[in-house]
């Protein structure tokens, strides 16, 4: 007999989705509200969508941001997925603990001390801030959330089908791009997305490495927040939210489809071995 979700179950996962995702819901309805008072409801209206597109600087911070995120995100991936085949392929190695270290310290070091000792970094090198000092200092925190991602689906990865290769005449290289990246793909996908979503979520770490012209939206909207939550703000965020919703469904939706793919054609290749 199969016994159902006990009470308790049910009323910590309702309570812990309504925490995490009421919020949000709020936020989205309310960037439809017709009163310029965002805690009174005044019916609904899309006006705040129609004067967010006449607002130039937060449509100028919005296009940094995704510029900024989309390029660390590509960045920290390629490099990402090679320290995960370092540690994971290399074996033991002089230096690998810190090699190891240096690549997961960002993930337990507070954002206030990395974007400090970024800073730090960039006055003694003299460089000047702007859009490329954000897009390295996103790049090297975003960095190890790739590695981890990738190294996990390293482990259990099936050497012997890159050795058939191999013992086939296929260069390691070639070996590389054609069998071990397909099947490690959705762990790549996966890094990329992580990595997109954080930098497009940083506020601190860009505030302590950004200047002129490169102002990202969360810091615009934080600078705006500190005088008042206006409707625009809610519309801004909502698209966002859009924004980063189907880029997760289409990520998920291509790992889902080319999962399925490599099974039948695991099966349609042991179909014609028997």
């Amino acid at each position: 007999m199969t016994r159902g979700p006990s009470w308790f179950n049910v009323t910590s996962i309702v309570l812990g989705f309504s925490f995490l995702y009421l919020p949000i819901v709020l936020l989205v309805i309310y960037s439809f509200n017709e009163s310029r008072l965002v805690t009174v409801w005044g019916g609904f209206s899309t006006k705040w969508y129609v004067e967010l597109l006449q607002n130039d600087q937060l449509l100028d911070a919005a296009w940094v941001t995704l510029r900024v995120a989309f390029v660390s995100a590509s960045v920290a991936t390629v490099l990402g997925t090679m320290a995960a085949l370092v540690l994971v392929r290399s074996g033991r190695f002089m230096g690998r603990s810190m090699f190891s270290g240096m690549i997961f310290a960002p993930l337990v070091m507070p954002e206030v001390i990395l974007g400090l000792s970024l800073l730090l970094l960039f006055v003694a090198m003299d460089q000047a801030r702007g859009f490329w000092t954000v897009i390295i200092a996103h790049t090297t925190f975003a960095m190890c959330y790739v590695a981890v991602v990738v190294q996990s689906r390293l482990v259990g990865f099936d050497k012997s089908v890159e050795e058939a290769a191999e013992d086939l005449g296929c260069p390691p290289v070639k070996t590389f791009f054609l069998i071990t990246l397909p099947i490690i793909l959705p762990g790549v996908i996966a890094g990329w997305m992580l990595a997109f979503t954080l930098s497009l979520d940083d506020l601190v770490i860009a505030s302590f490495t950004t200047g002129p012209g490169a102002t990202t939206l969360p810091m615009k909207i934080y600078s705006q927040v500190r005088l008042g939550v206006t409707p625009e703000i809610n519309a801004v965020c909502t698209i966002l939210v859009v924004l980063v919703s189907i880029g997760v469904i289409a990520a998920s939706i291509a790992t889902k489809r080319q999962q399925v793919q490599r099974e039948r054609d695991e099966r349609a290749a042991f179909g014609a071995e028997g």
